[in-house]
């Protein structure tokens, strides 16, 4: 299967900055259809009303540490959720930590990837996750 570059995505972190770069990085590797949240719990809400609506997110991508929700606990919420339970989710961390990337397997992430990184390491992350 092909990556979709149209497919609905969200950008969750909350640093304005890392979500400029990451929505750039997404729009040079071609895709199109970007929206944003600062952190998990504000997210959520839009999510949910995406899937309610009928127009659920085909792509998560989120920062793992954010003040509010984490990625984690979002995750986390989404993997418990019928219909949303098998969202592809990418987490982006600076948690390079063996223990911590253990944590977000077991939750279930799509893929993850270490701070910093290029649009290219970006790129192959996806195709793992869109084979």
């Amino acid at each position: 299967m092909a990556i979709d570059f149209n497919m609905k995505t969200i950008v969750i972190d909350d640093m304005m900055t890392m979500r400029k770069i990451i929505t750039k990085m997404l729009k040079q590797i071609g895709f199109t259809n970007i929206v944003d949240a600062d952190d998990g719990a504000t997210a959520w809400p839009m999510i949910e009303e995406a899937y309610k609506n009928g127009e659920p997110f085909d792509f998560i991508v989120s920062d793992w540490n954010m003040p509010k929700m984490s990625g984690l606990d979002l995750l986390i919420k989404i993997r418990e959720t019928d219909g949303l339970s098998k969202t592809p989710f990418l987490m982006i961390t600076a948690e390079a930590e063996q223990s911590n990337v253990v944590k977000v397997v077991k939750a279930g992430v799509s893929n993850f990837i270490v701070k910093p990184f290029k649009p290219e390491t970006l790129k192959e992350k996806i195709e793992k996750i869109f084979p």
